[in-house]
């Protein structure tokens, strides 16, 4: 097991942000955090990097409590953060190459030495700015940059924090396919926080949904899609007057339209129960069901 949580619990004077906190993830395993603001969700991530203290509770990420992890543990992790505010005179070619040199002794690995840097600006779309300033680049440039940074070591265990922040959707979608790369052909584990449903959808083999500093639903997309009574919205129009029923058996019901109705049935649109409806859900408060 990669990551290993046990009753993780944070404390700040009387007010407690994590409350029994307890999650696994496995080799090549892309799981995500989702929560809203407040949730708990950096503090976590913070306390798995080893950058936080835990009040109580048991972590261990790679075999070691993040507590008392050396630097060839560190290695091994990949962090990507909201921003990096430094570097500006370095050009990107020469800041990526530097930063490879830190991992190179504690490379375990063919699998996990660091990225070749000509490769690692291939896989990050910045090919064509190697040569550039870093604070001549734009703000998309830059998250690309950010990203680099980040798995410039080739880590075994990736964490985004909200990694696609000012992306264009075409610099979106090469970076998923990256993420997805980076788990099935190097089993990275990657622990991703994401406002973004669709982003945690379309990369989360596994999501985790953190509100009041507990976890209230786990599992894949699909599976939290029907935790929750997620009932699929049906509208149509008979006479020109139009309808709308939330149903939890939407095949049924149209079918029972048609027997009633037949041919005067129209404008008929199912709209089924997604992973946004369930999250919505679970952090306004709705009980889930076991």
């Amino acid at each position: 097991m990669v990551l290993a949580v046990d009753g993780l619990r944070m404390r700040y004077g009387d007010t407690e942000v994590l409350h029994d906190v307890s999650f696994r993830a496995r080799h090549g395993e892309v799981v995500a955090l989702l929560g809203p603001n407040g949730a708990g969700k950096s503090t976590t991530i913070e306390i798995l990097e080893g950058f936080r203290l835990r009040s109580a509770g048991t972590v261990e990420v790679l075999g070691v409590d993040p507590a008392y992890g050396d630097e060839r543990w560190r290695s091994r992790l990949g962090i990507v953060l909201q921003s990096w505010r430094d570097h500006g005179n370095w050009r990107v070619r020469e800041l990526l190459h530097h930063l490879g040199t830190y991992y190179a002794p504690y490379s375990t690995s063919s699998i996990h030495r660091p990225w070749d840097t000509d490769e690692l600006l291939a896989a990050v779309g910045l090919t064509d700015h190697a040569g550039q300033k870093i604070r001549t680049l734009s703000g998309g440039q830059r998250r690309r940059l950010d990203v680099a940074i980040g798995i410039v070591g080739r880590p075994e265990v990736l964490f985004l924090d909200e990694p696609t922040t000012g992306f264009d959707p075409q610099a979106r979608h090469e970076f998923h396919d990256l993420v997805r790369r980076l788990a099935a052909e190097h089993s990275t584990t990657i622990l991703l926080t994401t406002h973004d449903l669709d982003e945690a959808s379309r990369l989360a083999h596994r999501i985790l949904i953190l509100t009041g500093g507990r976890i209230v639903a786990a599992g894949s997309p699909a599976e939290l899609t029907t935790l929750i009574a997620g009932e699929d919205e049906v509208r149509w129009s008979i006479d020109g007057q139009q309808f709308r029923r939330s149903t939890a058996d939407s095949t049924e019901f149209v079918r029972g339209l048609f027997t009633q109705y037949g041919a005067g049935v129209t404008d008929l649109e199912v709209r089924p129960a997604s992973l946004e409806d369930t999250y919505l859900a679970l952090v306004r408060g709705k009980e889930p069901v076991a």
